[in-house]
């Protein structure tokens, strides 16, 4: 695969903040970069070349995008992966279409990681009222999940007994869903790698994250578990990967249970909230990687320059009326960097930024991010 050399134009579908710190890499990279997104306030459209306006799956738009694009990626999992696929026709286009169609779909997503060799919690697949028919013991108390356009915990129930399943998945209007038996767990961590080729791919170094309303609040690096099952989790997200035969930015999340076992919780097909500490702390940081990645080009390092905690910015930040936070004390502070997202409307639960602190550990990054949090 020849690679893609500056100033080739890039195309991204999706113009939320993955899109516009995409833009950024690659413009800084040399590239120019071309947002598909129907939405005129497109965060990511402020930094690039061309900006279509357009639906995702709007064939014009897409012949657009493929005409004028040397490869194209997108920065969310709930695009049409059949639109990828024709993309793929006439560009190059990461990661692909079928491998963005399996993250879309949780039963089909855990079929997956389970025949690639890694565990998931234990889980039925219900895709029929006959099916959660059945003793549902073995997978209670459990979360009943809608098998396909869920994130930040929407779609998520929370379930005790078999009539408390069936009901909710009454509730969720007898969709495909999983119910996944809730374990004991020790914590949350991820692990995102890019993959161009199996003998090229590189992984970030592990972020415990902390979860607040089903929404990631803080991720810190290195995540405070033994070494080797840090290494064992970048492992398993390289193992995955190749399986996927996967050409792009994945991450992988897990759960560390009590018996510091590792259980794959879900993956994205894209960068992800819990590498945006790659921005500040890393030698490459992920969204360069994604332009490397789908342009043929070498991963770059991902050596961790100094531990480093990030703290998500939600709308609940801003004050009543649109009235920004008071971001004095963060921006005074030498060891923290903010990073807001252009959007023009904050509202509860949505991301608007985040932050990174860097100090000379974990806890003290995590002691000062939470204080400076604090003075918002």
């Amino acid at each position: 695969m020849a690679a893609i050399l500056p100033p080739a134009m890039l195309g991204i579908l999706g113009g939320g903040q993955l899109g516009r710190m995409f833009a950024v890499a690659a413009k800084t990279m040399g590239y120019r970069v071309t947002v598909l997104d129907p939405d005129e306030n497109a965060p990511a459209a402020a930094f690039a070349d061309r900006h279509i306006r357009a639906s995702y799956n709007d064939p014009a738009a897409l012949r657009e995008l493929a005409q004028s694009c040397a490869a194209v990626t997108t920065e969310f999992e709930n695009v049409n992966a059949d639109a990828m696929r024709e993309l793929a026709k006439t560009t190059r286009v990461s990661p692909s279409g079928d491998c963005v169609a399996i993250a879309q779909d949780r039963i089909v997503e855990k079929s997956w990681i389970n025949k690639a060799g890694l565990p998931t919690a234990p889980y039925l697949a219900i895709e029929s009222v006959e099916d959660i028919q059945v003793d549902l013991a073995p997978y209670l108390p459990g979360i009943l999940k809608t098998a396909r356009l869920g994130y930040d915990g929407k779609g998520q129930v929370r379930v005790k007994t078999a009539a408390e399943a069936r009901a909710a998945y009454a509730n969720l209007g007898g969709q495909a869903c999983v119910l996944e038996k809730m374990l004991d767990l020790k914590l949350e961590v991820s692990a995102i790698v890019t993959r161009v080729s199996q003998a090229q791919s590189a992984v970030f170094p592990v972020a415990e994250n902390i979860h607040q309303d089903g929404i990631l609040d803080e991720s810190i690096v290195p995540a405070r578990i033994d070494p080797a099952l840090a290494a064992q989790a970048q492992s398993m997200a390289k193992k995955l990967a190749d399986a996927l035969d996967y050409v792009g930015v994945l991450a992988v999340e897990f759960f560390v249970l009590a018996d510091d076992s590792l259980v794959v919780n879900e993956i994205a097909p894209r960068p992800h909230n819990s590498g945006h500490y790659t921005l500040t702390a890393c030698l490459t940081d992920q969204f360069q990687q994604q332009v490397r990645a789908m342009c043929g080009l070498l991963p770059g390092r991902t050596d961790l320059l100094s531990p480093v905690v990030m703290v998500n910015l939600l709308g609940d930040v801003w004050k009543e009326g649109g009235g920004e936070p008071n971001w004095d004390v963060l921006v005074e502070a030498p060891n923290a960097q903010l990073h807001l997202y252009g959007k023009k409307t904050a509202r509860p639960g949505r991301k608007m930024g985040h932050f990174n602190v860097m100090a000379a550990s974990a806890d003290e990054a995590l002691e000062q991010a939470r204080a400076l949090k604090d003075t918002l």
